[in-house]
């Protein structure tokens, strides 16, 4: 019987910088999903690799087997030895797996509890793993699950009423540091969904102005949608010497901002702060631009620490998020046991072939199973009631009329002939009933007789 396993690291079981280490571009998930089920336990897969996790659930025969492939494929794809990381990996199987997915896909395990971005991807990881054609049966089942769980957790509690997403609260930060951003010029960098969000979050404030830029600048054109201005990358350091507050959140490999840049731009600000907001992983910013004079850098262990101080608010939401946690993995489990009887039931060979096969029919009764089908398989079974049909006509019963069979293109049909009393059977009719029996049109009923 197959184990789901669920292995990774999070914000919560590893420091940023091993977070970042570790992240897998998306853009090679399809390839990364192939490797991984070609690997020698691990039957299907998905790969949830976001902002502040990288989570990988699989099924497999074998536990141990199962975490040993997947430690060697993420050192394999994020170049890093498994001694240091191992350490820090979260590993739950079967029961306890499907509770921490549905509580991911709640938004009890982000950053900023009860935002609605982890919903979208995890939508996005379990289609990529679809698409790909690793998710199987039961993975399949189980994010189905997962994704009903993420709605219900929102539409029937508050746990996203007030901070909704790792942009929403990025975008407060920047607020509440700067003293408001009425009035202030902002650039976000990148056009993805973070960048998406810091948008919408900036808009619905008074900022002077607002520049989206990206490495790909219709991208931004269609993200900036004729309110804000947008260009590409290489006016990042002309930005970055008028700007008041950048947000970066893009989804580059290597950094966008580093210490030069930041220190060329501040030459011509004349000692105007600059807040750096950096959402993204990996880091956009360099960390060496924290120490530079009149830059703030608020990077995502500030988003957390700001995600703590207003989690009051939700924190008494979490026991009723909890409660359509547990109610759901309890339906899930049903659901996924009555899968796997029904699967047993279409496996297990036919009770007349087994030694004691009415101890086993019993015993199939009690446990409320379906009476099995006759021996053998739909074909034996044809062949046996061919045989009995030829027997039957064979025999020629007194005052019935004779059964002549002959093959036709169709398979074994029988001809009946009217008997001298012209009683009873249809003259010249040929039967194709299984068991070749004609079949009386008038006259005294007949009865079968046993087999």
């Amino acid at each position: 019987m197959s184990t789901v396993v669920a292995i990774g690291a999070t914000h919560r079981s590893a420091p940023l910088a091993l977070l970042e280490r570790l992240t897998i571009d998306d853009t090679l998930l399809p390839k990364y999903l192939d490797d991984l089920v070609s690997r020698d336990h691990i039957n299907e897969a998905v790969i949830i690799s976001t902002c502040n996790r990288i989570e990988i659930f699989v099924t497999a025969e074998k536990f141990h087997g199962a975490y040993r492939d997947v430690r060697d494929f993420i050192s394999d794809v994020t170049f890093t030895l498994p001694e240091e990381f191992a350490d820090h990996l979260e590993v739950s199987h079967d029961a306890d797996a499907v509770r921490h997915l549905f509580a991911v896909a709640a938004g009890l395990e982000s950053v900023v509890v009860g935002e609605h971005e982890i919903l979208g991807q995890v939508r996005n990881a379990w289609t990529t793993a679809r698409d790909a054609g690793v998710a199987g049966t039961t993975l399949n089942l189980l994010f189905r699950h997962a994704v009903e769980v993420g709605k219900r957790a929102r539409t029937e509690t508050d746990i996203a009423r007030h901070v909704t997403s790792v942009s929403h609260a990025a975008v407060i930060m920047a607020d509440d540091h700067v003293g408001g951003l009425d009035g202030r010029g902002v650039v976000v960098v990148g056009a993805g969904s973070m960048a998406r969000g810091v948008v919408d979050f900036v808009s619905s404030r008074s900022a002077r102005q607002m520049t989206v830029l990206n490495r790909t600048p219709e991208r931004a054109r269609v993200l900036a949608a004729e309110v804000h201005h947008w260009d590409g990358l290489d006016e990042l350091p002309t930005c970055l010497a008028d700007a008041d507050v950048v947000f970066c959140a893009t989804s580059s490999p290597a950094g966008v901002i580093d210490a030069d840049m930041v220190r060329s731009a501040m030459a011509e600000r004349a000692g105007r702060p600059l807040l750096l907001v950096d959402i993204a992983m990996p880091r956009d910013v360099a960390p060496e631009v924290a120490g530079l004079d009149d830059v703030t850098l608020l990077d995502m262990d500030g988003l957390s620490a700001f995600a703590e101080r207003g989690l009051s608010r939700r924190r008494q939401e979490i026991p009723a998020v909890e409660a359509i946690v547990d109610d759901e993995v309890d339906r899930y489990l049903a659901a996924s046991s009555a899968r796997r009887g029904r699967a047993a039931h279409r496996r297990a060979p036919p009770t007349g072939r087994l030694g004691g096969g009415g101890r086993v029919a019993a015993s199939r009764r009690q446990a409320g199973w379906p009476r099995p089908r006759p021996a053998g398989d739909r074909r034996e079974c044809a062949a046996r009631r061919r045989r009995q049909a030829v027997a039957r006509a064979d025999g020629g019963a007194q005052g019935r009329g004779r059964l002549r069979p002959w093959r036709t293109a169709r398979g074994l049909a029988a001809r009946v002939v009217r008997p001298v009393s012209g009683v009873g059977f249809r003259v010249g009719a040929t039967h194709r009933h299984p068991g070749l029996r004609p079949r009386p049109v008038a006259g005294p009923s007949r009865r079968r007789p046993a087999r």
